[in-house]
């Protein structure tokens, strides 16, 4: 997401992959059902390092207050809708991977994500270490009543994007956080123009499922909505080669073996900040600004406003290039069927 983060819920494949030829992808890890999935994350529960109205629980408080629930068909993350005012900020969870990937591919099934609320900033995203020095990349991430998603990279300087290969609108090409000729920490942005791939617009549409491949030369990322998605993924042998041109891409000149390691998967519903709380922003983003003068002062007096800020995650996997111990079919996806613009400085 755009911002500084560290640290995912049954729907996400991710593959290590090498040279310029797609090669075959195997399973490498899957983070389980639902109620396996959770072990296999950190919670965050420092300040927000975006400077969101914001309070991140631990585990433990958050199952006690409703916060992250699990079934057979889903992970729930939500937020707390119901409290007036709270001092610390909204409570929300946050939460990152124990495991760091390096190249791959990232699928991710999703029934509901945070839906479009004055004031939300929900993001899906990768970080390396010693942010930006081991990149970013922002996979599903908007703001208030956005009806568009915004995929972005965030590095060192010495990374730019050419504007070519994907469907999506490019917004701005400088990856540096830092970039002279763009407002602080935006990164290089594409916009995906789609309703269907964000908010509720997303979640009308019935989920979806987000591929993110990341390759030596750079990043590309899909969206299939519910009845698109490809038979290779549903397999669970995913071949990016065989699918549609790209939403987004990243490749240029930029050594993308230098600026992006080590990279960690999180989910996180933040409130206003440096992005959704931006004096500019809100004063933008549809009639949220007729509501109440701040950002802040909305998000605590208007709790209702967040009964659907919440993530349903139905899979999530690794897969990488070469030989796995695990099948293809122990790959395979669960059928299902059911009713930073602105950015955090170090």
């Amino acid at each position: 997401m755009p911002r500084v983060r560290l640290m995912a819920t049954r729907g996400l494949l991710l593959c290590a992959f090498s040279g310029v030829a797609h090669a075959a992808y195997a399973l490498k890890e899957d983070f389980g059902n639902p109620s396996a999935f959770l072990d296999k994350f950190d919670f965050f529960t420092e300040p927000d390092p975006t400077h969101g109205f914001v309070e991140y629980v631990d585990q433990a408080t958050a199952e006690t207050a409703g916060l992250v629930k699990v079934n057979e068909e889903f992970v729930y993350m939500g937020v707390d809708f119901t409290t007036m005012a709270p001092e610390r900020g909204r409570r929300s969870v946050r939460i990152a991977s124990k495991s760091v990937y390096n190249h791959g591919l990232v699928i991710l099934d999703l029934t509901h994500m945070p839906g479009n609320a004055c004031g939300s900033w929900p993001a899906f995203w990768m970080v390396g270490p010693d942010w930006p020095a081991g990149g970013e990349i922002d996979i599903i991430e908007g703001v208030s009543l956005l009806d568009y998603n915004a995929v972005a990279l965030h590095t060192t300087t010495g990374c730019t994007i050419d504007a070519t290969g994907f469907t999506g609108d490019i917004q701005t090409a400088n990856c540096y956080y830092r970039a002279p000729e763009q407002a602080s920490n935006v990164g290089c942005g594409i916009k995906v123009p789609s309703p269907q791939s964000f908010g509720d617009g997303f979640n009308a549409a019935g989920g979806g499922v987000y591929a993110t491949e990341w390759t030596s030369t750079g990043f590309k990322t899909w969206f299939f909505s519910r009845d698109a998605v490809p038979a290779d993924i549903t397999a669970g042998t995913p071949d990016p080669s065989s699918w549609s041109v790209p939403d987004a891409a990243f490749a240029g000149d930029c050594n993308f073996e230098r600026h992006f390691w080590d990279m960690q998967i999180v989910f996180d519903t933040t409130f206003c900040g440096d992005w959704a709380g931006n004096s500019d922003v809100w004063a933008n983003s549809g009639n949220c600004a007729s509501f109440a003068p701040t950002c802040q002062e909305y998000v605590a007096n208007n709790p209702a406003a967040f009964e659907q800020a919440y993530w349903e995650v139905v899979s999530l996997k690794v897969y990488e290039e070469g030989n796995s111990t695990q099948t293809a079919a122990a790959g395979a996806f669960p059928s299902f069927s059911r009713s930073r613009v602105m950015r955090n400085l170090p």
